[in-house]
């Protein structure tokens, strides 16, 4: 079982959104803290309330495999952040170009739970990482 499919069964699981909140909370804690010099203007992500910083790496090829490493300074939106990483980070370009992480948070009912301003940072998220995706493939 990959880890976004054990993700989406933990939600299944969870009744109640307390605990749903919970577990993305647990999520962001597991997330990798990211290092001081990487939390730069560069990486910062726009749009979202709360801070938001991602870093993607490319292992260079024709349709590059990219890795990504990500942070943010509030918990809820740690956890958004672990769980985008997990539907793209690993992927290759072109996957992650046409892979909307949005369609993974409504199948788990997320998106209807969050404030429009969390929605409106997880879109610019994701919208970030499928365009970097997006680049990378046309290069």
């Amino acid at each position: 079982m990959t880890e976004l499919a054990r993700i989406i069964d933990d939600f299944a699981y969870l009744d109640e959104w307390e605990d749903r909140y919970r577990y993305v909370i647990e999520l962001g804690k597991a997330l990798p803290e990211l290092s001081e010099d990487k939390r730069t203007a560069q990486n910062k992500v726009q749009g979202c309330a709360s801070q938001v910083w991602l870093v993607t790496h490319s292992d260079g090829g024709a349709d590059p495999v990219l890795t990504f490493e990500g942070d943010s300074d509030a918990h809820i939106v740690r956890g958004l952040v672990a769980i985008v990483l997990t539907v793209y980070s690993g992927k290759p370009a072109s996957e992650i170009a046409r892979t909307d992480a949005i369609d993974v948070f409504d199948k788990i009912g997320l998106v209807e739970h969050l404030s429009s301003q969390r929605a409106n940072g997880l879109r610019s998220m994701v919208r970030r990482i499928r365009e970097e995706a997006t680049v990378r493939v046309a290069a």
